[in-house]
């Protein structure tokens, strides 16, 4: 699940963003592959290739109704000429072609997805012949033509056929042997498609990794109920719960714990025993109700070697205050982010998500960036020093910032689809500068 690590003290100095993440990523490790069910292997990664064990198809068959004939039969067909064949059997999907065999001036009735019976070579369809009734051109396999009296007799076809017109060929979509699905793929519904198709009923992958968030502060009310004087709705929980889904994990919501160290201390320990990694947000700052930091500042003791949060300052805007360690016996990551609802989210994008995608074992864990010509009508300004990210709208190679610069503008931030970057070394950016944009849809 992960490894503790020596921990320098970090409460003396001011971290960097790439030096905080650095330290978690050095932490937390994929977690130990296993063997699932298709169904239950969507959205894990696979740890090994996959080799396709027989071709797909496996064998010629038909992709349309129609007839199974030889070429030279039907050359010069017309609806004035007609080619007349007689018809020597079905071929059905699932029925083994070796049953009929296609001479010369014969035809075999066939299904789509039935085997190339031998001695046909092209496939007509039902819509160029008369179905066998004799009344000219059809529109398709009509009742009476399907019947099993049917069968045989015979079939005037209205236009001719090349060789393998209207056959999958064995072997044109995957051949034996092929490499079907490499090690790292994600497995999508396409992926499971494919695994099914190749007769693969189980995988070898990693799991989804379990996330539980919870909120801190007895402000908080869940959305429905009616808040009182002094309350908020709890949003952040819904956020990071949402935000770890879309980073491919099996998320928990818990319901937002009181300003009180021993029961938020007793609610993890109680969620350790389905969680490969916990997200906390709020109470990490430096105020007297900071109930994360009292809660888990001094979890590192004896009976639990190894472990231990620690809380440090960043030089980033929003998201200043951030905890990270490892909680329990089995040393479970823990990251602790801020409570603000654009800290807590931006801190989840750049440092919770990688968290999820390196359990999960991807090789590729962060969100695309690009560069991008600042739109905006006057110049942004940043602190000296911090690194800050700012809620943006991208589109065409253009970006625009979205609502003011507080970190607790909700309404902003979900009409936002990416980041602004702005170095720790720039004050001041004019329009039409080009920037470093995180794209987070």
């Amino acid at each position: 699940m992960s490894t503790a690590a020596p921990r320098p003290a970090a409460q003396d100095r001011l971290w960097t963003v790439d030096e905080h993440l650095e330290d978690i990523l050095a932490t937390v490790r994929p977690l130990e592959p296993i063997e699932l069910q298709l169904p239950d292997a969507q959205g894990c990664v696979l740890v090994e290739d996959v080799t396709v064990p027989v071709s797909l198809p496996p064998f010629d068959n038909s992709s349309m109704d129609g007839y199974a004939v030889r070429v030279a039969d039907v050359a010069g067909a017309s609806e004035d000429f007609p080619a007349a064949l007689e018809v020597v059997g079905d071929v059905a999907a699932g029925q083994a072609a070796e049953l009929l065999h296609v001479g010369p001036g014969q035809a075999a009735r066939i299904m789509t997805g039935a085997p190339l019976p031998p001695g046909a070579e092209t496939v007509v369809p039902v819509e160029w012949t008369d179905g066998g009734l004799g009344e000219g051109p059809v529109d398709g396999m009509r009742a009476r033509s399907l019947a099993p009296e049917q069968a045989t007799g015979h079939v005037r076809v209205y236009r001719p056929a090349e060789a393998r017109a209207h056959v999958r060929e064995k072997g044109s979509d995957v051949k034996a042997g092929d490499r079907a699905l490499e090690a790292g793929t994600v497995l999508g519904p396409p992926q499971i498609a494919l695994l099914a198709a190749i007769g693969r009923g189980t995988v070898r992958v990693r799991p989804r990794p379990r996330v539980v968030v919870l909120s801190t502060g007895s402000e908080l009310v869940p959305p429905g109920e009616e808040l009182r004087s002094g309350q908020i709705y709890d949003s952040n929980s819904f956020a990071l719960t949402a935000a770890a889904r879309d980073a491919g994990a099996i998320a928990y919501r818990v319901g937002a714990v009181a300003d009180d160290a021993d029961t938020l201390r007793s609610t993890i320990e109680d969620q350790l025993v389905r969680a490969d990694l916990v997200v906390t947000t709020g109470g990490v700052s430096v105020g007297a109700y900071d109930v994360v930091k009292e809660a888990l500042s001094h979890v590192g003791d004896e009976d639990e070697a190894g472990s231990g949060i620690e809380f440090r300052r960043l030089a980033m805007q929003p998201g200043k205050p951030q905890g990270f360690g490892s909680i329990g016996p089995d040393h479970t990551p823990l990251l602790a982010l801020p409570g603000n609802p654009v800290s807590s989210y931006v801190s989840f994008e750049l440092f919770a998500r990688p968290a999820i995608r390196t359990l999960m074992g991807l090789q590729d864990v962060h969100r695309p960036t690009t560069r991008a010509t600042l739109t905006t009508d006057k110049a942004l300004t940043s602190p000296q020093g911090r690194r800050q990210f700012l809620r943006a709208a991208y589109a065409e190679g253009t970006v625009r910032p979205v609502g003011g610069a507080g970190s607790h503008l909700v309404a902003a931030l979900a009409h936002a689809d990416a980041l602004i970057v702005v170095p720790e070394d720039v004050e001041s950016v004019e329009p039409g500068a080009e920037v470093e944009v995180v794209l987070l849809g």
